[in-house]
């Protein structure tokens, strides 16, 4: 058995997964064992074909190619099936290691045996802080906004823009670098694969907080990630967010929460312009089954 598993999900950019490899092999000190599992996400031929060509070729690093995109839950769930390893990181293909972050949480997880999931302290590709977790997106957070907790009720919402010296403790940490304890990622059944794109971290910390598993900030172990490279922006993605948001709460909360929050959106998005296109999929109850998860086809391409 390994120390660390190391899955990274590639999606049509292969220089930022073969960069983010790198960075792994560059900063993690040789003590530690680990494997490095990359899931190509059925990117299109071309660039897989640039990430299968310029692979490292090494016994504890290995490719594996979905033949459809499953989406980040469902793709960190099948780059897990390959791990034999007493702690799981999860990492974005855009995250690079600025230091020698697997022994850093890998011993602060050892003497935390409470801590069911970790993350490195962000920074942006410009070298300046951005933030490394977030607060559950309920009612207080919609109605009152980040800023009003975190200076009135700062126990509970810790300043997310801070740079934090110590490990604190947070609802979520962010998705970019996720550290689990291999046990309690399996007790809580992993990423829901229900979910093609965005909260599956306030899912699934949500879980752990449930059995009694913190999730915390570790800032001495820092990241460099370049925001949004894996995703992009656009109308489409925006939606995607706003659906598994709706399911995350349908999910995790009472029927009642879910309408209040789907009565705040209609009315917040009716005074945005910006936001019309999406008024059709709240006033439809923003159902799971218009997700992108559904327009995926399987494509059997040979390289």
């Amino acid at each position: 058995m390994k120390d660390i598993s190391v899955i990274i999900i590639n999606y049509n950019t292969a220089t930022y997964t073969l960069d983010c490899v790198k960075s792994v092999m560059a900063h993690t000190d040789e003590k530690i064992s680990y494997d490095i599992i990359v899931v190509d996400n059925n990117s299109k031929l071309d660039d897989y074909k640039i990430l299968k060509q310029n692979f490292p070729k090494a016994e504890n690093i290995s490719l594996h190619r979905s033949v459809i995109n499953t989406g980040f839950g469902g793709g960190n769930m099948f780059g897990a099936q390959f791990s034999n390893a007493k702690y799981l990181l999860f990492l974005n293909n855009d995250a690079f290691l600025q230091n020698d972050c697997l022994s850093i949480l890998y011993n602060y997880m050892e003497s935390h045996p409470k801590v069911g999931v970790s993350t490195a302290q962000n920074y942006d590709e410009h070298g300046a802080h951005v933030a490394s977790f977030d607060h559950d997106k309920g009612i207080r957070k919609l109605i009152f906004g980040r800023s009003f907790l975190e200076k009135n009720f700062s126990n509970t919402y810790p300043k997310r823009k801070k740079e934090y010296t110590e490990p604190i403790t947070v609802n979520f940490v962010n998705g970019a670098f996720m550290f689990f304890r291999t046990d309690v990622f399996a007790r809580v059944g992993g990423f829901d694969t229900n979910i093609f794109l965005y909260f599956e971290e306030m899912d699934i910390c949500h879980r752990m907080r449930q059995i009694g598993f913190d999730s915390v900030l570790v800032p001495n172990a820092k990241i460099t990630h370049y925001q949004g490279v894996s995703t992009g922006v656009s109308e489409t993605i925006s939606k995607e967010g706003l659906i598994s948001y709706f399911y995350v709460i349908r999910k995790n909360s009472s029927h009642l929460k879910y309408v209040f929050i789907r009565l705040y959106y209609c009315l917040t998005f009716l005074i945005k312009p910006k936001k019309w296109f999406m008024l059709p999929l709240v006033f439809k109850g923003v159902p799971i089954s218009e997700s992108l998860k559904q327009k995926q086809a399987i494509l059997f391409e040979k390289d």
